[in-house]
Order: C-alpha cells, then sequence, then structure tokens
C-alpha cells in the first residue's frame, strides 16, 4: 500500500513537471509580454514597463531607451491617473523576432471621471526573444491619420 502510495506521488511529480515545462507559443508569450507593459503604465510602474525595452531600443528621432524612460516617467508625473486602449494588434513573427502594428488611444489626468489629454497614435514596433523573454528594441510611432 505504501509502495502504491509512492508511485502515486511520483507519477503526480512527473506529470506536474511535465505540465510546468510547457511552454506558451511565442506569440502568445508576446502578447502577454505587451498587456503587462501596459498594465504597468496604467498602475504607474515605469520600472516594470522598462523590464520589456532593450538596452538598444531606438524609438522616434533617435530615442533610446534611457530617453523613453524619462518619457515615461514624465507622462505619469504630469497624469496622475493614464489609461490606454489598444486597437487589434497585429503579430507578424519571424524567428525570434517580431513586427507589432497597433493602434493605442493614449489619455492622462488628474484621476477624474474624464481624461484631460488624450492622443490616438498608430504604433509599429521590432522585438526580439532572447532566453524566452519579449523585448521591444525598436518602435515608431505618429499621430493617427498623419503620413
Amino acid at each position: 500500500m505504501i509502495r502504491t502510495f509512492l508511485n502515486c506521488m511520483l507519477c503526480a511529480v512527473i506529470v506536474l513537471s511535465l505540465g510546468a515545462c510547457r511552454r506558451d507559443p511565442p506569440e502568445q508569450r508576446l502578447r502577454a509580454t505587451i498587456v503587462a507593459m501596459q498594465d504597468a503604465v496604467e498602475t504607474g510602474k515605469p520600472g516594470e514597463f522598462m523590464d520589456a525595452v532593450s538596452s538598444d531600443f531606438v524609438g522616434n528621432e533617435g530615442l533610446d531607451r534611457a530617453g523613453l524612460e524619462r518619457l515615461l516617467k514624465g507622462q505619469l508625473l504630469l497624469n496622475a491617473k493614464v489609461a490606454i486602449q489598444t486597437g487589434p494588434v497585429t503579430v507578424d513573427l519571424a524567428g525570434d523576432t517580431a513586427t507589432v502594428r497597433f493602434s493605442v488611444l493614449l489619455a492622462g489626468g488628474s484621476r477624474g471621471l474624464l481624461p484631460e489629454r488624450g492622443q490616438m497614435q498608430e504604433v509599429v514596433s521590432g522585438w526580439r526573444e532572447h532566453d524566452g523573454q519579449w523585448q521591444v528594441y525598436s518602435a515608431s510611432w505618429k499621430p493617427v491619420g498623419s503620413d
């Protein structure tokens, strides 16, 4: 009886460890990273947002990682409440890199019911996976409708 119990426990440990080794597909992990970054901004945690930004990040007009972090922190200081609403997210995977396109409505204000500021942007970003983690290494954005 004890032997049967131990065999069952061993089987349970093996099944659980196989489940833990299973990895989500790359696109699912990338989409989860994007959602986590959005949550980090909305909850005022710029460090968590920046965890998914690569050290060699380049954005509009040569904006580097440090500049992006300053921009983000400045917006969080200016706006006590930040809301982000993304449109459909398109992911084009190519091995361990991806291009992600989406529109985003950024709104901010002083915690009132209505935002005081808002802007709709079109975003195209480049991502790479390293050690199972996705990081954005490039991004460009422009107001919706501008060419």
